[in-house]
């Protein structure tokens, strides 16, 4: 081989050599590029299902709570229903008190 034929093969090997590190460079931007969009979406998804999951979190809670106030709330009306009662009960007693003492204080 002559001195022109070898330059000419090692011009040639160096023009393969810059296209094949371009190529790599482009197919190296590209899965950047592709690996940005997939993680957005990862970002996004994960974003939704918390969001799923704090809606189904406070609505649970809001359950839980309206549950208890109900119990509260017939609790309550069943205490105030036997303090009703006992108070039916006494008030035959409280107005015989009431009178002995209204006697008592008209014959003084």
């Amino acid at each position: 081989m002559t001195r022109a034929e070898i330059l000419s093969e090692i011009k040639q090997a160096e023009e393969e050599a810059k296209s094949q590190v371009a190529q790599a460079n482009e197919i190296k931007n590209r899965k950047i590029s592709e690996a940005h969009v997939q993680a957005r979406e990862n970002i996004k998804r994960a974003e939704e299902e918390a969001r799923k999951y704090a809606e189904s979190a406070i609505s649970e809670a809001r359950k839980s709570i309206r549950e208890e106030r109900e119990k509260i709330v017939k609790k309550g009306l069943a205490e105030a229903e036997e303090i009703k009662n006992k108070s039916k009960k006494n008030v035959p007693k409280a107005t015989k008190f009431i009178l002995t003492e209204f006697e008592r204080a008209a014959d003084a």
